[in-house]
């Protein structure tokens, strides 16, 4: 099968499409016929060495998949060959690609859609319901609002019950993105970005702040939280961790949490009721899987490019 491998710890370069042994399930693993893997950020710091693992290369790249089931090891009642799925998985990046769970698709949703919902979709409605704790009424910011997470996350934090959602974003085509998602959007390269969120909340700061930029924007949302207000930190693409000091946290009762998806697939049930909750609302046309760009298999590098360009908005699938 073809499948695109990491060569080095590098540039989008060191991503090649090599021909290799299809794999094999074992007890407890479906093979999936790869229709759509959706390109989560995970990927691009994985390749950049981000993670600090010592890999073994040349080593498999993708985290999530929609397809097709082909032959499982699961036992009686697991889904039949050509039930359509999606996936969390290790080497989604590929024709083929082995996981340990699968979850049915219902009927009308997207290969292309589905492909992005185990992790992006995931992680939106984890840092809204779960560490953030919105509760109906809320105001909430979404940083990086026109990406995978935050198109997602503007949708979500509405559905779930927020009175006000407002995205950030830093190019005019994203900013629109997010307008038409029913966000109040803020460029957050302007200096006074922070006295904007508190002029869209007639100056009393908004509940809930999800914070995937780190650096000064995660400092400075402080500034725009409201009393006992809380904020997810669950990312760093400005390539600066979150600085901030417990002693700025105290005067308002702030409270900061963080959130990794990893962490979450280990506890019992860490995702079902999350990814049971996205199926209903896709299902029926309330959430919409913003697709940005659709690129072949062997175009993976150019993907990776895109996102590290910051051009990309809503989802990025790669299709076999």
């Amino acid at each position: 099968m073809r499948a695109i491998r990491m060569h080095a710890i590098g540039g989008p370069e060191v991503l090649r499409l090599d021909q290799i042994d299809t794999p094999v399930p074992g007890p407890g693993q479906v093979l999936v016929k790869v229709e759509a893997a959706g390109i989560a950020y995970g990927d691009v710091m994985k390749r950049q060495g981000g993670f600090g693992q010592e890999l073994p290369l040349p080593s498999g790249l993708g985290l999530q998949v929609a397809g097709t089931v082909v032959i499982h090891g699961l036992g009686e009642g697991a889904p039949a060959p050509g039930t359509r799925v999606m996936a969390l998985v290790e080497h989604g990046y590929a024709e083929y690609a082995l996981t340990s769970a699968v979850t049915p698709l219902p009927a009308g949703i997207e290969f292309n859609s589905a492909a992005t919902l185990p992790v992006q979709g995931v992680t939106a409605y984890q840092t809204l319901r779960e560490a953030g704790g919105l509760r109906q009424g809320e105001s909430v910011l979404v940083h990086a609002a026109a990406g995978g997470v935050g198109s997602l996350a503007v949708q979500l934090a509405k559905l779930l019950g927020a009175r006000l959602v407002i995205g950030t974003a830093s190019q005019p085509k994203k900013l629109a993105h997010i307008s038409g998602l029913g966000a109040v959007a803020i460029d957050y390269h302007s200096d006074d970005w922070p006295r904007k969120v508190l002029d869209a909340t007639g100056g009393q700061g908004v509940d809930l702040v999800l914070d995937s930029v780190g650096g000064s924007v995660a400092a400075r949302s402080l500034d725009c939280l409201a009393p006992f207000g809380r904020m997810v930190s669950f990312g760093a693409a400005s390539g600066t961790p979150a600085q901030v000091s417990s002693m700025s946290l105290m005067p308002k009762n702030l409270s900061l949490t963080g959130y990794a998806l990893p962490g979450r697939l280990q506890q019992p049930g860490g995702v079902e009721a999350a990814i049971e909750e996205l199926l209903r609302y896709v299902a029926a046309g309330r959430l919409e899987v913003a697709i940005g760009q659709v690129f072949p298999l062997e175009k993976a590098d150019e993907a990776h490019r895109a996102i590290g360009r910051r051009n990309t908005t809503g989802m990025t699938v790669l299709v076999p």
